[in-house]
């Protein structure tokens, strides 16, 4: 898919709205798009595709913010015609705004209002609009239990209504929440392979191999992503089962009693810990603890997003008792740079993916080599 040749006419003329939430994503994104492009069309004899050449992608854009804390969008170019690809992190509580005087960090509901906002800026003048939200919005809020809200199938519903034709988002916790929206885009793409690139680059320790690894899932809900690395890895797959309290509700959900392992013996062999988030950590830790009690040699994590909600003290301590050895996780979401400096992790960059998905998209080709990367994989470990 990377060493594919643009031949065809472009949908429209691209345009990337990049949401104040991933400036730093969205650069990168940009540059790969316009370096790919002028490679591309430079010996093109089309005026049509010479015209595509820019020094940049990115529509000017602008979220206005009046004192009492209400905003409005603002595109400050023109829109007409182009194919429009809005590119928002959701999950960016770095972007803080003022409201009475003080300064108030932006939630996620905050983030996603703005998307509606810059939307509603298009006022219908865009030929398409895309909507690219590495992060699902409300995605940890995608099923019903008793009485209780539908927050990320009533989103995706409100961006359907108001024109968007294709929802992309990576390792949605979900995916049968796209069911509320059957007649509209909607694809969850994974970071398997640019993680596995990173593990195969970072740490050549490191060994794919069925008698010294082996890939864990944290939970029920994680074991289709924990089998298909092993699938492909070739490797052992194991679990561990949460028992939860149900009689109490802490922080929005019942409380972890004992982690359970079921699967072949851990002593001695690597383990791969896969997810597609770390919100406080606890589950990880927890599982860490007692893989090392089980005389497990080291302990790799791999997921998309990293929040730690409370912070990194833990993880440093566990990785200064040799608990975990290392932390895997894209930049699809704003981490701080204490994180970035720490010695247990490592950022995967998806911006390269996120470019291809939106040229992909732009020239109307099928998006399906990016959504299987089962031969890359397989040809890293060839190598």
């Amino acid at each position: 898919m990377e060493d594919q040749k643009i031949t065809k006419i472009p949908f429209g003329q691209l345009g990337i709205i990049v949401h104040d939430s991933c400036k730093e994503l969205g650069k990168k994104v940009d540059d790969f798009i316009v370096k790919r492009r002028r490679e591309e069309f430079a010996s093109s004899c089309s005026e049509y595709l010479v015209d595509e050449i820019k020094d940049s992608y990115i529509i000017d854009n602008e979220i206005i913010r009046f004192a009492n804390g209400e905003a409005k969008g603002q595109l400050k170019e023109s829109i007409r015609g182009k194919d429009i690809y809005i590119l928002a992190d959701i999950g960016n509580y770095n972007v803080t705004y003022n409201m009475f005087g003080k300064e108030n960090r932006m939630s996620p509901d905050d983030h996603y209002q703005d998307i509606k906002r810059l939307i509603s800026a298009i006022a219908g003048k865009a030929r398409r609009i895309h909507v690219i939200m590495p992060l699902l919005y409300e995605s940890r809020q995608d099923k019903r239990n008793s009485r209780e809200s539908l927050d990320c199938a009533m989103a995706l519903q409100e961006l359907e209504n108001l024109g968007v034709e294709n929802i992309f988002t990576f390792d949605a916790h979900e995916t049968r929440v796209q069911n509320a929206i059957p007649q509209t885009g909607f694809e969850s793409l994974h970071s398997t392979y640019q993680i596995i690139k990173a593990m195969h680059r970072v740490d050549d320790q490191i060994c794919f191999n069925k008698d010294q690894m082996m890939v864990i899932s944290p939970d029920t809900g994680a074991m289709d992503r924990a089998i298909y690395y092993a699938s492909v890895l070739g490797l052992d797959v194991g679990l561990f089962y949460k028992r939860r309290d149900y009689k109490k509700i802490v922080d929005g959900r019942n409380p972890i009693i004992q982690h359970e392992y079921m699967g072949a013996k851990v002593e001695g062999k690597d383990i791969l810990i896969v997810d597609d988030m770390i919100a406080s950590g606890g589950s990880v830790f927890d599982i860490a603890r007692e893989l090392k009690k089980k005389n497990a040699r080291n302990v790799y994590v791999a997921v998309s997003f990293t929040f730690f909600t409370n912070g990194i003290e833990k993880m440093n301590e566990y990785y200064e008792k040799g608990y975990i050895t290392k932390l895997f996780s894209t930049n699809m979401t704003y981490v701080p740079q204490k994180f970035k400096d720490a010695p247990w992790f490592e950022e995967v960059d998806m911006s390269k993916m996120i470019s291809l998905l939106i040229d992909t998209v732009n020239y109307d080709d099928s998006v399906s080599p990016l959504l299987d990367a089962t031969n890359k994989i397989k040809k890293i470990l060839g190598k």
